[in-house]
């Protein structure tokens, strides 16, 4: 009895979870075409503006680092390695479509359409990097791991029953972000109702500190949407075209009615987690680094564009050169935003002021008049 056949193998079904799941790649570390298919829809000028947006976003990110170890930004998560990922899938969706970005995803919301100064006054804790124009279709950064899922279920459930038509909600979040509670109960929402949601996932390796074989026992995340009757899918994130085809396609698939999406972008944060205080050298090895920088999507497409003969060194540095003037521009708006002050806080506290916040308001406006 002890060698009979058990009526279910476990082991086998857990060994099959995630084997469907292959990385989606149009142009591989070497630059080299996979899909020709792919690449001859665009034209050489597409294909280069489709680069500059990967250039403007690791140009942003060395500015921004900069002035945050200036003292001139305040909380800022660093971007480099993650562009074809980030751009990529920003890209293929719409203006009309809404974000809701994580505290990574301020590249999103710049191409999106929110003005630069108004992200480096989000950085710093201003009131008015969190004032967003009527015809602005996004939400500000969410701090909270994964909440911002629960936030597009419930925008994207709002879309579909005001039959708004061609329109997603659109969301991301990191590999350690779908251990939470939050990232199970949005995909689950939405699948059930069939909202019109892209969930986009972007696998950089680490959730802070800890590694993604040490965050859950799936194979994939991918396979996570599985459950919530989502269909999903891997995909390269170092290469920007994958990404773009990808989302783009899912974005459709969403928005004719089908319901949602789940996308897991294989990504690499280059940089530590955040600026506070997150030392990556502390749990990588350069072993693990290295062949993750030499993939790096920034190479991998100039080279693409260098072998086309439509991108050279001269073209590039008059870009950075471009983007870092209105990067600089950007810094003096928001120097230049009106200083906060404590009784606009304190006013915004309660609708009717109770005795002792009153008291607070006279007591600063005496201070802030001198």
């Amino acid at each position: 009895m002890d060698n009979e056949k058990p009526i279910v193998d476990f082991g086998a079904i857990r060994d099959a979870l995630g084997k469907d799941f292959e990385p989606v790649q149009v142009l591989d570390g070497q630059a080299k075409v996979i899909k020709p298919e792919i690449v001859s829809k665009y034209s050489n000028e597409q294909l280069v503006e489709f680069f500059k947006l990967m250039l403007w976003e690791r140009t942003l990110h060395q500015r921004s680092n900069a002035l945050t170890r200036q003292g001139r930004l305040g909380f800022y998560a660093p971007t480099e390695g993650q562009e074809a990922s980030e751009m990529g899938s920003n890209a293929a969706m719409k203006k009309t479509d809404v974000l809701m970005p994580a505290y990574r995803d301020i590249p999103q919301l710049i191409q999106h359409g929110l003005p630069v100064y108004k992200a480096f006054l989000w950085s710093r804790g201003h009131v008015l990097g969190n004032e967003y124009p009527e015809d602005f279709h996004a939400m500000p950064p969410q701090i909270i791991i994964g909440a911002q899922y629960v936030q597009a279920a419930g925008v994207a459930l709002g879309i579909k029953k005001n039959g708004t038509g061609d329109k997603v909600a659109y969301t991301y979040t990191g590999d350690g972000g779908t251990s939470q509670g939050d990232f199970y109960e949005g995909m689950n929402f939405a699948g059930a109702f069939e909202a019109p949601a892209v969930f986009i996932v972007q696998n950089n390796g680490y959730a802070i500190s800890v590694p993604r074989r040490k965050q859950t026992a799936a194979k994939t995340l991918a396979q996570k949407a599985v459950a919530a009757g989502i269909p999903s899918v891997q995909v390269d994130g170092m290469d920007f075209l994958a990404v773009y085809e990808v989302t783009k396609a899912a974005r459709e698939y969403a928005a004719a009615g089908n319901g949602p999406v789940m996308i897991e972008t294989l990504t690499y944060r280059f940089g530590p987690h955040t600026n506070a205080g997150d030392d990556p050298k502390r749990y990588r090895t350069k072993d693990e680094e290295q062949p993750w920088f030499d993939n790096d999507p920034l190479i991998r497409y100039r080279q693409y564009l260098t072998d086309q003969g439509v991108w050279s060194e001269d073209q590039e540095n008059e870009y950075v050169e471009q983007v870092k003037e209105d990067i600089k521009a950007a810094v003096k708006q928001a120097d230049d935003a009106p200083k906060q002050k404590m009784t606009e806080f304190l006013g915004n506290v309660f609708e009717e002021q109770p005795q002792n916040i009153q008291q607070q308001i006279t007591e600063f406006q005496a201070k802030e008049s001198k």
